[in-house]
Parts: C-alpha cells; structure tokens; sequence
C-alpha cells in the first residue's frame, strides 16, 4: 500500500515563523510537510530550531514557487499553512495551488490589499469547495479580533477602536513586507461600512498604552485585516486600527525609512523596485531575531468598542507573538483535520473556528492573559 499523504503542508518552514509552526505541530501530535525552495535549508531549519524534532511525523519537500508544482505537493493532502510573503507578491501562486487541490489554506499576512484579493478574487471558489480561505491568522491581527468580539458581546456597540504593540522587532520577511506593502499599496479603516484612505503623510501616531504611562508611538501599519474582516458585520459601521512595537527609537525610525524607499522607487519598474525594498529591508533588518524571550517579548491588544449609549474595553497582555502565530497556525490545521469549520469560503479564525475557541487555546499554552474586559451599563 502507498503511504499515505501527510495531511499539513507548511510553506516556507525554513523562515522564523515557518518553523514555530512546525514546533506547534509536533506537539498536537499532527505528521506534516515542511516545504520551501531548499531541501537542505529546511532540514538544517528542522534539526536545529525545532525542539523536540526528533519526536515529530514529518518530512521534507524542496519545490518551486509555481502553480503546476505546488498543487502536486498540496494534493492528498487537507491544509496548507503559507508563511511566504509579502503575500500580495507570492500569495496569488500559493492560493491558486490550493485551490486546484482542494485544500483549506491559510497564511501569516496583515496586508491589507491581500485580505481584499483573497475576499474578492478567491473566496467564493473555495466556498464552492467547502475549503476554508484564512488569511490573516497572526497574532497582530487575531487577538485583537478576539478581543473585540468579546466587546462586541455587549449589543449596541458598533465602532472599533484598535491598538496592538508588542515586544522585540520584525523579521526579515516582516521588514521587508512592510516596505513593499507601502510602496504598492493604500492604507484604509473602516467609516459607515467603507474603506476611507489613511493620511499618507500622517506619520506617527501616539496612543495610550493600558497600564503604562508613556504614550506609546503607532502606525496604520497598512490597515491590518480589521476593517476587512468586520465590513461585513452587521453589528459594526467602524474599524480603525494603529500599532507598533513598544521600542520608541525603532518606531521613529520606520517613517523615515519607508519615505526613504517610497522616493528612491517611485520611478521604477517592478523588477527594479522590489530589488531596491529587498536590499533596503537587510539594511534595517538582516538576520533571523533570537528566539523569544517571555520576559522581553510581551504583547498587549486592546479594543474600544462603542455605541450611541454604551462602551466597553478589552484588554489581553500576552508573550511572544511570534509563538502565539505559530500556534495559532497549527490549531488551525489540528482542528480541520478533525473537524468541519463553522464557515467556508473567505474567513478569519474568529469566524471560522469561535473566538472562545483561539482564545482558550492560547490561554492553554500560556501565551496570553485572561482578557480583562471592561463594560459600561446602559443608563
């Protein structure tokens, strides 16, 4: 008899994120695939960043980022789980992949210009599949999904207001993401149930931090997937998201950075451009982060909601959001292999799977806090 198919494809399992979920894998026990361009970059990935590798069903598969070959790869199997970004570069190979092969994908990106391709271009042909399109699933964007659904809770609040921070720094991937999400793409919240463009020339933002008293230093951070996944909510008309990480020097400098690149490839070809972010991405960030250190890489989400006549806030402190991405990833995966979505087609892991859901599992591991929620009485 053949062997059978292993059911978790990981794209990208060489890079940071990539391999955290393969951590999470092995240990809900799940046989996966570890697949990137290299064969022996994801082995020596698996064998030296992967605890406990030695305990886990996997195997390794060098292939080509293109259609033809990555639909041979996902085939048989039931989830793909894509780390490869930026997503709105890489991710129309990946998606359309998975779709020949019928299985349900989802992915580590915030661009906001993606969640609208998938939403728009793909989610009614995986919804015709009953496969599951879940862009998105990340810590920067999910917990504090999370969070406002557990404001939301509370009927007659229909406006959001967003913040997340966090500890430590982007990777290289994430750098140069950020780079190329703002030279190709427009920044948007949500305003009576439609996209309103950021100021481009805003530039920082403070906000107040719960439970601190310096103002923390924030960003539209490309408009994250909030305003995406809520347009469509009746019980909410507005979305506006801000972030960053709490390093205030780090965070003065990505505006200058980002002007810098904007005005050294306004005149360039594609080609010529990405080139240009690449080695403009190394220059801030060129090296893989150290492991996460709880300690030092703590997470804080916290959602305003509102409404004519009420309010409510939550707040949810964590650690290490690259591991809570990382679980979030291969929870994803454990539960499809298992068990039906509640939603098919374009949708977040709240949607698809129950905030009450993600957040025990992250509870489980010790990666967030008991959200601390805050309700205002009707008078």
């Amino acid at each position: 008899m053949p062997e059978q198919k292993k059911p978790i494809v990981v794209y990208g399992a060489s890079g940071y994120t990539g391999r955290i979920v393969c951590e999470y894998l092995r240990q809900y026990g799940v046989p996966f695939i570890a697949a990137g361009r290299s064969e022996q970059r994801l082995q020596e990935s698996m064998d030296t960043n992967v605890p406990g590798i030695e305990t886990a069903d996997y195997e390794v598969k060098a292939v080509d980022n293109e259609i033809g070959a990555l639909t041979e790869l996902f085939s048989g199997a039931e989830v793909v789980i894509n780390t490869v970004g930026p997503f709105s570069k890489y991710g129309p190979t990946v998606v359309e992949a998975a779709l020949a092969a019928g299985v349900h994908y989802s992915d580590t990106s915030g661009e906001q210009d993606w969640l609208i391709t998938c939403q728009e271009q793909y989610g009614q042909q995986f919804a015709d599949k009953n496969r599951l399109l879940s862009p998105g699933l990340a810590q920067m964007y999910t917990i504090g999904e999370i969070a406002a659904n557990l404001c939301l809770e509370k009927p007659g609040l229909d406006t959001l207001d967003i913040a997340v921070f966090w500890g430590g720094s982007p990777t290289i991937a994430s750098t140069q993401t950020i780079l190329v999400n703002a030279a190709i793409s427009k920044a948007y919240y949500l305003e009576r149930n439609a996209y309103s463009e950021f100021d481009p020339n805003e530039g920082l933002v403070p906000l107040v931090v719960p439970g601190q008293h310096e103002l923390a230093q924030s960003l539209p951070w490309g408009g994250t997937s909030h305003p995406v996944w809520f347009k469509n909510d009746p019980r909410v008309a507005n979305v506006k998201a801000q972030g960053g990480v709490f390093n205030t020097a780090l965070m003065k400098g990505v505006p200058v950075i980002v002007a810098n690149a904007l005005e050294q490839t306004k005149d360039m070809s594609d080609a010529e451009r990405d080139k240009v972010l690449t080695e403009t991405a190394a220059q801030v960030m060129s090296e893989m982060p150290p492991r996460e250190n709880p300690l030092v890489n703590k997470s804080l989400d916290s959602v305003h909601a509102s409404g004519p006549l009420g309010r409510a806030h939550c707040v949810i402190h964590g650690n290490s959001n690259y591991q809570q991405t990382g679980l979030l990833q291969a929870y994803f995966a454990y539960h499809l292999i298992q068990q039906a979505p509640r939603r098919v087609g374009f949708a977040s892991g709240c949607q698809a799977f129950g905030h009450e859901a993600l957040l025990g599992v992250l509870k489980e591991f010790g990666l967030v806090a008991e959200p601390v929620l805050t309700v205002q009485n009707w008078g």
